[in-house]
């Protein structure tokens, strides 16, 4: 799989690379800073509507987050429940645009919410949330407590009216691990249209994340781009793949791609709109055994 390119893949899908996604619709809600306001899957209230691709001109920049927050009840680096706190504020106190979300029970989604529509008052947040899944019961992975356990998108902008969150289990999984990978995705109405995807990779076998890295590029983003005015695309995750190990991430990562990263296994990506203008890691105050990410993307020059 290593050293492969994949340059142009971001606009365009040969049907070889087309697979059955194994997976279902994520669960979208939309939030101000009254609360969280539950809305049909897929379906957030919005206060205008939203420039569509087909009309746009360059997207805005773009703030994007990503946390691992370790929040299962299960790994070693719990913390019973303070890492969400401390997300909370890191969203107060850095106001991002996108928040993308590892080790997080469903539960935990409200508070992210409130904290971000908190930090953009006036605005209609979006968020949603995907399950991993359990290999032994092939129902949702639990968090300790009960609640689904998985990956998620909070962003300070709600879902395009009518649209829903995209979400799958990979079809590639490491058989000893009981927790099967997800990824997701969410079209965000943001003026122009972003669409933004997290996932949360394997790191029992290095041939499998670099398998499902390779999938969630090269089939799942890149069938995404194919359709008529998609909107340019950012992706955040703990993709459990070294900073350092190059020729895994030049196997899945398109050539023209803007790319951010902790140092260590936390990335950004974004579609060739986009050139990535700061990032730094950002320390928290809980140990979650990984910092935060931070990101800002300009829009890249024609």
């Amino acid at each position: 799989m290593a050293g492969r390119s994949y340059q142009g893949l971001w606009v365009a899908i040969t049907s070889c690379l087309i697979v059955s996604l194994a997976g279902c619709t994520g669960m979208a809600t939309g939030v101000n800073a009254a609360g969280p306001q539950p809305q049909p899957a897929g379906v957030n209230a919005v206060e205008s509507s939203p420039t569509t691709p087909a009309d746009a001109g360059p997207p805005a920049p773009v703030r994007v987050l990503q946390l691992n927050l370790c929040n299962s009840g299960i790994a070693q680096c719990f913390s019973n429940g303070r890492s969400i706190e401390e997300g909370a504020s890191v969203i107060s106190i850095e106001k991002p645009d996108l928040v993308t979300l590892n080790e997080v029970c469903d539960g935990d989604m409200p508070t992210l919410e409130r904290a971000l529509a908190n930090a953009v008052p006036g605005g209609t947040v979006g968020s949603a949330f995907q399950a991993a899944r359990d290999r032994n019961t092939g129902d949702d992975y639990r968090c300790a407590n009960g609640q689904r356990y998985g990956i998620g998108i909070v962003s300070r902008w709600p879902s395009v009216p009518g649209s829903s969150a995209d979400s799958g289990i990979y079809p590639i999984q490491d058989p000893e691990d009981p927790e099967e990978r997800a990824w997701l995705c969410l079209d965000v109405a943001a003026t122009p249209t972003v669409a933004v995807c997290t996932t949360h990779l394997a790191y029992t076998d290095r041939e499998v994340t670099v398998g499902q890295c390779t999938y969630l590029l090269d089939t799942v983003i890149a069938e995404r781009r194919a359709r008529d005015g998609a909107p340019p695309l950012v992706l955040g995750g703990d993709l459990n793949i070294s900073s350092r190990d190059r020729q895994a991430l030049g196997s899945c990562f398109p050539a023209d791609s803007a790319a951010a990263n902790d140092g260590g296994v936390m990335h950004v990506v974004a579609t060739p709109e986009y050139v990535v203008d700061n990032s730094r890691p950002i320390e928290l105050r809980i140990d979650t055994e990984h910092p935060g990410l931070l990101v800002n993307l300009t829009p890249s020059t024609p």
